[in-house]
């Protein structure tokens, strides 16, 4: 059966998600310190993407969602893929990884995988944090883990993998009137699928990295 192939960016926008966005005093590095610290009740937004995959078919996977405290307000760093890896190519991600044997926890995955992939060294980074895992249609259960990073850095993007690094403001991806609902009817009578895009200048961010970032959304706003 040939693999089902779309552009995403072609899609009509069916509708904003449309929530107010969150108040700058509540994005500085220390007012997200204390959001980590305190255990308050919230709702992740479920996901479609891997309804169909047996628990016990998961591989694990962590990746890092590194918030850099720029003096003019904190950012998101990401990554767009190579355009000639074989899964997800050309897509804007966090980065991370899988999980290896050797690796002690999910927060030393995602920092293995980040040295490896943009040469970002973890005495720039603080853990504040994780997010609950989610679930991808590639059989991957990430773990999102939040981290602080302090510049000045040096990033040096592993050329098989990662085409740049590039970063956005967390002001622009914690606004619902930027996270755009789309929708693709999927073939063979599959019904519709829904998902998140967020785009930001020439990038396009949606999938599961539109979705973490939506429950970073509705973490914050808890």
């Amino acid at each position: 059966m040939a693999k089902f192939v779309f552009d995403p960016t072609q899609l009509p926008v069916a509708g904003l998600a449309g929530e107010a966005p969150i108040a700058a005093e509540r994005l500085t590095p220390a007012a997200l310190r204390a959001r980590f610290a305190q255990t308050l009740v919230w709702d992740a937004e479920p996901s479609e993407e891997a309804a169909a995959i047996l628990p016990q078919q998961f591989r694990r996977a962590s990746v890092l969602v590194p918030l850099v405290a720029r003096p003019e307000g904190v950012t998101v760093l990401l990554t767009r893929r190579t355009d000639h890896l074989s899964s997800h190519a050309g897509q804007i991600s966090f980065p991370g990884g899988r999980a290896e044997e050797f690796d002690s926890s999910p927060i030393e995955t995602a920092l293995r995988e980040t040295e490896e992939e943009i040469g970002l060294h973890r005495r720039h980074i603080e853990i504040i944090g994780v997010l609950p895992d989610h679930s991808t249609i590639s059989a991957y259960r990430v773990t999102p883990v939040v981290a602080l990073v302090q510049p000045p850095f040096a990033l040096t993007p592993d050329p098989n993998e990662v085409a740049e690094a590039f970063e956005v403001p967390l002001g622009f991806l914690m606004d619902g009137l930027n996270h755009q609902r789309r929708e693709i009817e999927l073939p063979q009578n599959a019904g519709t699928r829904a998902f998140y895009s967020m785009p930001y200048e020439s990038y396009f961010i949606w999938g599961a990295t539109a979705a973490m970032l939506r429950n970073l959304f509705h973490f914050l706003r808890a």
